[in-house]
Formats: structure tokens, sequence, C-alpha cells
């Protein structure tokens, strides 16, 4: 059955995201689950504020006798340029930097990341994978038909974070995950990137090259090993803070020279092909309409100014005609083989074999757990959660 076309009127995420649902009003399932579930959590408070305090007091009593407080994820995107801002200036953290290149690296994140880290004084630890592994990786992805094509480097970087606070004692890491700027996110517009049986079924079907220097994390490790038996939180520390992206924006570039690289992760280059072409003309997805409803969601937006921003195309002629050369190159695929590997039938996750049921089960006691934590920790008026 065609589902007809329908915008929300609240947002502007539509039926482009085939679970979505609509109320009698027309107002999207996401406007309610944010109001209902979410709001509290990203508005100002004095509750979130004791808390983010008690959090930052705990890390530096956790951290004394280390080099380093906690880990930070730094790619030369706003959300985790900031949180080392923040971090460093605001909270008075020694945060380690951790850096992943997986060979897509943009001249102006790289950039923006040195000016960043020099201007705040951060050490950086750095992981190169060998080209050859990724190159093989990201084709086999291609050839694999899916949607989330960036699952090569989201495995990877969370596999690195976890790795690098397990090898310095460090009992935090602190991610620009956030609430306010990340709320909506389609399920159905791809699969989860800690799925590392799904990563390697892919790669054993359609690659040749081994993985040696391809950072891997099982879910168990991520859900179970890691939190309890290692001690190892991640945070999503910008839901503690009042985080206006604009505003963070503005700091960024008046304080540390940062620059802004036109659309959200596109300090990848790959991942600015994959979201502006090649989700949009194979599946459809647009993840702007995602990051917008968003912002809307959080105010830093208003919907009017959202459609008129999904007015604006997402490549130009000349733009698109660059990145589809330089991708097809670094590839070492000919124009042919790229077009062919682009034109394959669409797939999702559910065509290769997965944890999905694995990763359902441990998510739901993972957040179980959260929730007994959380209820326990507010009769104490305490919440790190």
């Amino acid at each position: 059955m065609i589902k007809t076309f329908q915008i929300c009127t609240k947002t502007v995420m539509d039926t482009t995201d085939p679970d979505i649902t609509f109320d009698e009003n027309g107002i999207c399932h996401y406007y309610h689950q944010y109001h209902n579930q979410i709001k509290q959590i990203v508005t100002p408070s004095a509750s979130k504020e004791e808390s983010r305090k008690q959090l930052i007091a705990k890390i530096k009593r956790d951290g004394q006798g280390n080099d380093y407080d906690c880990v930070i994820g730094i790619s030369g995107g706003v959300d985790s340029s900031y949180l080392a801002y923040h971090l460093k200036v605001k909270e008075g953290l020694r945060p380690l930097a951790v850096h992943l290149d997986g060979g897509w690296n943009s001249e102006l994140a790289v950039k923006n990341i040195e000016n960043l880290l020099k201007k705040l004084d951060i050490d950086l630890y750095t992981h190169v994978i060998d080209w050859e592994e990724m190159k093989d990786l990201q084709v086999a992805f291609f050839k694999s038909g899916v949607a989330n094509q960036d699952i090569p480097q989201d495995h990877a970087i969370v596999a690195l974070l976890f790795k690098v606070a397990k090898e310095n004692n460090i009992k935090y890491i602190l991610s620009g995950h956030n609430l306010a700027t990340e709320f909506v996110l389609p399920a159905a517009w791809g699969y989860n990137a800690l799925d590392s049986k799904h990563l390697k079924s892919i790669h054993g079907k359609f690659g040749h090259v081994k993985l040696h220097t391809y950072p891997f994390i099982s879910m168990w490790d991520y859900y179970f090993i890691s939190p309890f038996l290692r001690r190892i939180k991640i945070v999503k520390f910008l839901n503690y803070i009042d985080y206006d992206k604009k505003e963070a924006m503005k700091i960024l570039e008046k304080d540390l020279g940062w620059t802004y690289y036109g659309g959200k992760h596109y300090e990848s280059r790959f991942t600015k092909f994959f979201q502006s072409y090649f989700l949009t003309t194979r599946f459809g997805y647009d993840k702007r309409k995602a990051h917008l409803s968003s912002l809307i969601l959080s105010d830093q937006m208003t919907r009017e100014e959202a459609l008129r921003e999904l007015e604006k195309p997402l490549y130009t002629e000349n733009e698109l005609k660059e990145d589809k050369e330089f991708i097809r190159k670094k590839l070492d695929l000919s124009a042919v083989q790229f077009e062919y590997v682009l034109q394959l039938p669409v797939k999702t996750y559910r065509d290769y074999p997965s944890n999905n049921s694995l990763f359902i089960l441990l998510k739901t006691s993972y957040n179980v757990f959260l929730k007994m934590k959380s209820l326990l920790n507010s009769k104490k008026k305490v919440n790190f959660s």
C-alpha cells in the first residue's frame, strides 16, 4: 500500500520516514515524543544545573592521579568542537581528544581540529586506519546497497573511544551527541553502527582485505563489559547544558578561529556525499529534515526557516561533480564501476546477518538499569545518568 505524502504541521518530518505517524491535527509522533519525554531534559533548570555540577565534581575526583579526566571524540564539527571548548574553559577538565582518521577528513576539518586543540592546550590521540582496509570496507558497503553507508566510520570511532579509555584507565567518555540538535533520528533511515556482526557480514560478503588496523567493539562490550566491569561511562554531556548550536558556532568562530563547513557532519567528505547524494537519490531520505526538525523542537529554528532551508539544493552541479569524482578516485574505482555500485538494488540490514535481536535485548536491559539507577539517585537528589 502506497502511503500518501504528508508533512508534519509542527516539524518538517514527512512520510519519507515510513514509520512516521500523525495525530488528527497532522502533528507527527516526534513532536509528541519530544514534549512528553524529553523537553525537561533540554530545558534549563536548577535540577539540571545541579546534576551537571555533581557530574563534573565526580569526573574530577575519579580522574585524580591520571593525566586526563575524560576522553572526547573530536571531528572538527560543531558539537565535538564546542564540547572540547566547554569542558576545558568552562569546567576546567583535562580531556584527552581522540580522532579517527578514516581517510575522509576535509581540509577544513583538519584545520579546525589543529586550531582548536592548540588554543585550548588539549592533547590529541589520532588513530589512522590503513587506507587499503578502509577503502575495501567502504566499497563493500556500497556494493551491499544498505542505507547507512557511514557505519564503517561510526563504528570505528566508538570502538576507538572505548579502547583509548581502557588503555589510559579513564572512566568517562564525554560525547557531543545531544538531544537538542539530534533528537529526531528515524530508525528506518539507517541501521545501528554498533552491530559488528552486521559490519563483518557485509565485509565478508563483498570485501577482500583483512581488517588489521580497523577497531571493533561488540555490543556486549559496549553495553555490559565496559560500563559494568571496566566502569567506563559514556555521557552525552551537552544534554547537561543549555546547548544552542548558533551560539556555539559564534563562540568557536570568535574565540578559536573555527570555520563552519556547510552542513551537519559535513566535516567528512564521504559523509557529505553519502547524506547529500547517496541517501537522497537511492532511498529518498533527506537527513536535513531530521536535523532541522530537532532544531525546531528545541526552539533553535522556526518551521518556516527550516522549510526555506530545505528549498536550497543539497549540491550545486559543480560541487556534486567534484565530490563524486573525489570519492570515485579515492576508492580506486573506474567511472563505470562507480556508477554500477551506485545503481545496485537497494537493501536493508535485514538482507544481511546481524545482531539486531540481541541489540534490542541489550538496549532494553540497559535502559531498564538506567531507569532504576536514576530512580535511586533521584531519591538521593543526585542524578548522573
